[in-house]
């Protein structure tokens, strides 16, 4: 106990470090000292090898522990070896080599497809005005082409190609890409735009504008969606993203490649749109539970 005291004064009075990092480290470090002790009491921090920190960390996944806590525990056995090693209190440093279990990501949230077709479908969902005609072409632009939140805001009428049915959206780093649309958005846009321009004095050339013909800000389209959400959704994010990967999800679903996906998401690698392959395999799951006899 002597070395990790001194290595945690070290982290203390030396590197600053708050008195929550400094008795989080100490934790883990005890937690992993007493391990190492439990399975020989021989074993010292001199002697502990690679294969011991390993097995440590299994036992930590076994009982439950979350990858981020699991690799936290690692980091201050980590710092300590490093520490103890430029002090030559050890001989190696046995972390070097181990590799922290990988974090998983967690699962895209999305609107199931027969609660958004109730959302825009069932004229009870909407009031009339130009208000509740933007907030519903608003929720079918995202729905019905995946584009992100900025991307949205940032559309302009030229950008919107009623003879071709597409649309030039500008992504991340100024990238643009064309996303076809079909009949219904544009039936939606040209109503829209029509009574947008009987009710305000549009400035910018915007697509979406507010009350005052101004460009929409991010934060009205996103209390927008939120609420228009709530009324099919009890999910606790109910954001412009989850309407993405609504799309996204949808359009797997109904058997479009994930290339396609990928280059209507706009994403760089198609390692990105991937996760919504395990997002439907989860759903398939469910349905063959539900389904088969003997699941």
């Amino acid at each position: 106990m002597i070395m990790t005291e001194e290595f945690l004064n070290y982290l203390r009075y030396e590197r600053n470090r708050s008195e929550l990092t400094v008795s989080n480290y100490g934790r883990s470090l005890k937690d992993f000292e007493t391990y190492f002790k439990n399975r020989d009491s021989q074993l010292s921090w001199e002697s502990v090898d690679s294969d011991i920190i390993r097995d440590w960390m299994e036992s930590m996944m076994d009982k439950g522990h979350m990858a981020s806590t699991v690799n936290n525990c690692l980091s201050a056995v980590r710092s300590f070896f490093r520490f103890a090693l430029a002090r030559k209190m050890v001989s190696a440093d046995p972390s070097y080599a181990v590799k922290g279990p990988k974090k998983q990501k967690p699962l895209p949230q999305f609107v199931r497809e027969d609660a958004m077709d109730r959302l825009i479908d069932l004229p009870q969902m909407w009031g009339e005005g130009f208000a509740e005609t933007r907030a519903r072409t608003i929720l079918i632009l995202f729905y019905e082409t995946g584009i992100r939140l900025a991307e949205l805001v940032a559309l302009n009428d030229v950008d919107v190609d009623f003879v071709n049915q597409q649309l030039k959206v500008t992504g991340k780093r100024n990238k643009q890409r064309i996303i076809p649309f079909g009949e219904e958005l544009a039936r939606e846009l040209q109503a829209y735009m029509a009574q947008r321009d009987n009710t305000l004095s549009v400035q910018d050339g915007a697509l979406i504008v507010d009350d005052k013909g101004c460009r929409i800000s991010r934060f009205a389209v996103e209390r927008e969606v939120h609420k228009r959400l709530s009324a099919v959704t009890t999910m606790k994010k109910r954001s412009p993203h989850v309407l993405r990967h609504s799309f996204a999800t949808a359009m797997l679903n109904n058997g479009a490649g994930l290339e396609s996906v990928r280059k209507l998401l706009g994403h760089e690698s198609v390692a990105t749109t991937e996760i919504y392959t395990h997002t439907t395999f989860e759903q398939l799951k469910k349905v063959y539970k539900n389904a088969h006899p003997r699941a």
